[in-house]
């Protein structure tokens, strides 16, 4: 057990976090102002769409109009999709616009169309100032594969998006041109998986 910090171990501790916080403080201070921020979660990690959907569930209790499209999970019947259509229609659009993974459809052109399709409600969707946020998820799978030009979308991110609209973009081995585009990038590092210890996908945790 260990022991008790004495008095003078408790004052110690209360001056350091003084200073800690009025460091914090002064730089607090230097920052103003509101900005829509370009967002990436990248990387070969578990997390990337979840924090997507965090980041939505938040906007729905700040009561901030937002949207999703999927391109890649459009087949998939997953928690976020029935909670979002089943209870926060009114605030938050859902679109699933993919088929599944490009092993799983096996047809390239359908996939480059529907890539396509899910680009132009994206930009719908951006382009509305009312709406505040825009998921796009699993976005960066199209953009790896070719299936999106990555200057376009970049180029549009960087001219059309209105100035307070926020936009994450989801999926692994997101391009360069996209991650020097972006106000925040995070990368999901992999440590371990139970899919590689053959445990499938488990409900409320992967879908």
């Amino acid at each position: 057990m260990p022991a008790a910090d004495t008095d003078a171990d408790l004052a110690r501790h209360a001056s350091k976090m003084a200073k800690k916080k009025a460091a914090r403080d002064k730089i607090m201070a230097g920052k103003e102002g509101e900005k829509g921020l370009i967002i990436v979660h990248t990387g070969p990690g578990k997390g990337k769409s979840s924090s997507g959907f965090g980041m939505i569930l938040r906007c729905i209790a700040h009561g901030m109009p937002c949207a999703v499209v999927q391109f890649i999970k459009g087949a998939w019947d997953t928690g976020e999709r029935r909670l979002i259509e089943g209870h926060f229609a009114e605030l938050c659009q859902f679109h699933a616009m993919g088929e599944g993974f490009t092993w799983e459809t096996q047809d390239k052109a359908r996939d480059i169309v529907m890539a396509r399709k899910g680009w132009e409600k994206a930009k719908e969707l951006i382009r509305d100032p009312e709406i505040r946020f825009v998921l796009l998820d699993e976005i960066n799978i199209a953009l790896r594969y070719d299936y999106l030009d990555i200057d376009e979308v970049v180029s549009f991110l960087q001219t059309e998006k209105p100035p307070l609209t926020h936009v994450c973009l989801t999926g692994r081995n997101a391009k360069e041109a996209l991650i020097g585009a972006a106000d925040l990038v995070t990368e999901m590092t992999l440590v371990k998986h139970p899919f590689r210890a053959g445990v499938k996908g488990q409900p409320g945790v992967e879908f």
